[in-house]
């Protein structure tokens, strides 16, 4: 294993115990076997290992999915494109919610986890927003309703996701993934699909 994947690990491990506010870089460093220093040879910042983690252990890469949104326009059934979504989003969002979810208690942390976010130009609302964009290029073509506003949709999918992931940590009960992508994707295309 490398340096580098080793602090991934040592990462994962200690932001999943005590929460992305109260992981420090030293204790990263110690669970990695590392000195602190070693850290910053290869992550400018807390937030950029957090991304690492997010990216490298998840368990489906939110990140490639949305990527190859503009390549499949047309080319799938939208079925199959919005199932790809859900699924990659609710394994995600189930991931990252306990990790990220101690931000909240810290306006401080979380104030410079935003701006760190915002300088790299990345953060929560790219996945609505490429879905977004993903719906609407289907929408040019005629694949979704004129009237269906893309922006929404995309929010009600990745939003229903995020709920999914809250309620089960929240209650510890969670619901079959698959049935629940099913039933989402069914119940927003009946809003988007084009009437004749």
């Amino acid at each position: 294993m490398s340096t580098r994947e080793r602090i991934v690990t040592a990462a994962a491990e200690v932001i999943r115990d005590r929460g992305l506010a109260r992981a420090t870089t030293k204790e990263i460093a110690r669970a990695a076997g590392l000195s602190e220093a070693a850290l910053y040879k290869h992550f400018r910042d807390k937030t950029d290992i957090f991304l690492a983690v997010l990216a490298e252990r998840g368990p489906t890469n939110l990140v490639a999915v949305l990527g190859a949104l503009p390549e499949r326009v047309g080319r799938e059934p939208l079925t199959t494109v919005l199932r790809d979504v859900v699924l990659a989003a609710a394994n995600v969002y189930d991931q990252a919610f306990p990790m990220a979810a101690s931000l909240f208690a810290e306006p401080a942390l979380l104030a410079a986890h935003r701006t760190a976010l915002s300088e790299r130009g990345i953060g929560p609302q790219i996945p609505s927003q490429a879905l977004a964009a993903y719906l609407h290029a289907e929408q040019q073509i005629g694949r979704v309703s004129e009237d269906a506003d893309p922006t929404a949709a995309a929010m009600a999918l990745l939003g229903a996701c995020f709920h999914r992931a809250f309620l089960g940590h929240f209650t510890e009960h969670s619901t079959d993934l698959r049935k629940f992508a099913t039933t989402l994707i069914e119940t927003v295309l009946a809003g988007l699909t084009p009437r004749p």
